[in-house]
């Protein structure tokens, strides 16, 4: 065919050209996409080579996904870097990794109860109901917010929720999308009497110890992390020594003999989340991997350890 500038096509010329349909033509011309260069002179639309190439553009992005708006957008871009393309692609990448992951919650959910005995499916399917594809943390979020001190200053509390509200993974197994459920549930649910309240050895530091206990508690997690990762036993060590230093820390007071065994006798009357940080132990691990630490099953961890050493050296 022939790109001199003073050849004009029809309307069927051109959709055979672009191998496309005279109605996709008709449709991107009356919505501003594709200028017409020209009209005969009993009045219909003439398209130049330009045309060709702007309607080949536009089948290529909506081949992409991209929705009329980024279209718009993009063929209207004077800016040779073509920032705006890059800046489409990049949301339509995004928009993508959210659809493929509410997809494979879905599946996943769907597995879930095909597999399930008949009697547990009701159940399963108002667990279920109660979810968002992909789910949303916010409602684990709020539980724990309640939970907190409310004048706890804010960078502490992203960092603690950061570390007590497991996100959900991309690609789920059955045993997961179940434990999300029933955390969603657990935490969504009404509690006879309020919500359970922090332990008292917590509340005694006030918002401004609270913040440098769970800042310390971090510390001690993360030492202890790989040597729960290792199924290690709990012991004395560098893990323990932070996790003491928190507490003490929050109390202004220091680190002895006789603050560890008062400490140890504390942590064993109070208050616990033990079904919380199962099911989070649940979301974070595959069936076939080695369980994952959460701040639950390290606190555990640690709690032993400090027995431990108090008996040691009694």
């Amino acid at each position: 065919m022939s790109t001199s500038p003073e050849q004009f096509w029809s309307i069927g010329e051109i959709a055979e050209h672009a191998d496309t349909t005279v109605k996709t033509v008709r449709f991107y011309s009356d919505r501003g996409l594709l200028p017409e260069s020209a009209r005969s002179s009993g009045g219909h639309r003439r398209y130049g080579p330009q045309a060709l190439e702007r309607l080949r553009l536009i089948r290529s992005l909506r081949a992409l996904g991209l929705p009329l708006t980024e279209v718009r957008r993009v063929v209207e871009d004077t800016d040779a870097a073509g920032h705006v393309l890059q800046d489409a692609v990049a949301s339509r990448l995004r928009e993508l990794g959210t659809e493929l992951k509410a997809m494979r919650w879905r599946q996943a959910a769907l597995r879930l109860v095909q597999e399930c005995p008949p009697a547990q499916r009701p159940d399963r399917l108002r667990l279920l109901g109660a979810l968002n594809t992909p789910p949303s943390t916010a409602p684990l979020a709020r539980f724990w917010r309640a939970w907190l001190p409310p004048r706890m200053p804010a960078r502490a509390t992203t960092a603690f929720l950061e570390a007590a509200v497991p996100q959900p993974p991309d690609e789920p197994h059955p045993t997961q999308v179940l434990a999300f459920a029933r955390l969603h549930a657990m935490t969504t649910a009404p509690c006879p009497g309020g919500r359970q309240p922090r332990p008292e050895v917590h509340q005694v530091a006030g918002a401004r110890g609270t913040a440098v206990l769970y800042t310390g508690l971090a510390e001690a997690y993360q030492l202890a992390g790989p040597q729960l990762r290792r199924a290690q036993d709990p012991h004395p060590g560098e893990a323990l020594d932070a996790y003491v230093a928190a507490y003490a820390s929050a109390y202004r007071s220091r680190d002895s003999r006789q603050f560890r065994r008062s400490l140890a006798a504390r942590l064993a009357t109070e208050p616990r989340l033990d079904r919380y940080w199962e099911l989070t132990a649940a979301v974070l691990t595959p069936p076939a991997g080695p369980p994952e630490p959460t701040p639950g099953s390290t606190d555990d961890w640690l709690r032993t350890a400090l027995d431990q050493d108090n008996a040691e050296t009694a």
